[in-house]
């Protein structure tokens, strides 16, 4: 279905002025016709009770606007940007997700009003109208949060916002049957892809790129590469329903519940591992100091003994957890 627009529709002011006109000089007619010819007075009357129906075809569209119309099931055009149109009364403006509401931008006020009957819980009927109006604004789409198994099999909830915008009404109105629940089921679908490709954490051995070498990409270390992915995902599956991805981003990401404590856990104990490695590290080096200065200076000769025991002795202080608490020896070192 290609897009055609209709750029030569902006007389609706004309028209409705045209119609008021008419219905002056029928107005007139009448007055004049009861008292001349009873000719005149019929076709006041009928032109008074047929005048009104141009105006079935007058459109106001506000910027950034659209409107896809059908004339007897066939597709005319569409109109866009702010005006006063007017088109063949016997258009249909068609919008089959005017009804949808999803977790984004433009859905979250009530856009039921004329068109349409509804009976209530009291069982009264109440007419409700649906807005067939396409927004051509950038809208924000915030699917559910979803648990997905990463690369290692660890269940992870995670969650994007995705920005996107109709560029091709034609083919978002009839190539899709609803194009808001197809963007959102295409979101999903392509969240989950990218997704199980990448662990949540650096992980050795994975290769997140397909070029055969592993690599540090990661869910939590490489978000924004992840969310050009899924951009790029999203994209190549909507373009049959004329929209465009502007941006996708991961709004929220951690371990599944069930295995958040003992990851949690797992990521305490690495940490504890670094920190000690370090103090060690530090250790050794300042009691390889310690003996340098000694030897250097003479401040004291020590035998092997001596000086296993003084190493130990000062790692056990650099080391321990808690503060030293220092023994003064009173007697001789030998």
């Amino acid at each position: 279905m290609k897009e055609k627009i209709l750029t030569e529709k902006k007389n609706g002011m004309l028209v409705l002025l045209s119609v008021i006109l008419v219905y002056i000089v029928a107005i007139i007619g009448l007055i004049i016709g009861a008292n001349v010819s009873a000719a005149l007075t019929a076709i006041s009357i009928i032109v008074l009770c047929l005048a009104w129906f141009p105006l079935c075809g007058l459109k106001v569209l506000k910027p950034q606007e659209a409107l896809v119309l059908t004339l007897f099931g066939n597709y005319i055009g569409s109109i866009k940007g702010e005006g006063f149109y007017f088109v063949n009364p016997f258009c249909v403006s068609v919008n089959p997700a005017a009804k949808t509401k999803l977790s984004q931008s433009g859905d979250v006020k009530d856009s039921t009003h004329p068109i349409g009957l509804t009976i209530s819980g009291s069982g009264v009927a109440t007419t409700e109208h649906v807005d067939k109006k396409l927004s051509l604004k950038i809208m924000t789409l915030n699917n559910s949060r979803q648990k997905i198994n990463d690369c290692l099999g660890n269940p992870v909830e995670i969650g994007i916002a995705v920005t996107w915008k109709i560029t091709d009404t034609a083919k978002a109105v009839f190539n899709v049957d609803n194009y808001k629940e197809f963007l959102s089921l295409q979101c999903d679908t392509a969240l989950r892809n990218v997704v199980r490709i990448y662990p949540y954490d650096v992980a050795p051995n994975v290769d997140t790129t397909g070029d055969g070498m592993a690599d540090d990409g990661s869910l939590r270390g490489s978000s924004e590469v992840v969310a050009e992915r899924i951009k790029d995902e999203i994209q190549a599956r909507v373009n049959e329903a004329g929209i465009e991805i502007v941006e996708a981003r991961i709004t929220y990401l951690a371990y599944a519940t069930e295995i958040a404590a003992v990851m949690l856990q797992r990521q305490q104990a690495s940490a504890i591992i670094d920190a000690r490695k370090m103090i060690v590290d530090g250790a050794v080096g300042m009691v390889e100091m310690a003996l340098e200065r000694l030897s250097e200076n003479n401040v004291v000769t020590l035998d092997e003994e001596r000086k296993a025991a003084m190493v130990s002795n000062l790692l056990v202080v650099l080391c321990g957890n808690h503060d030293a608490q220092p023994v003064v020896n009173s007697g001789s070192l030998y």
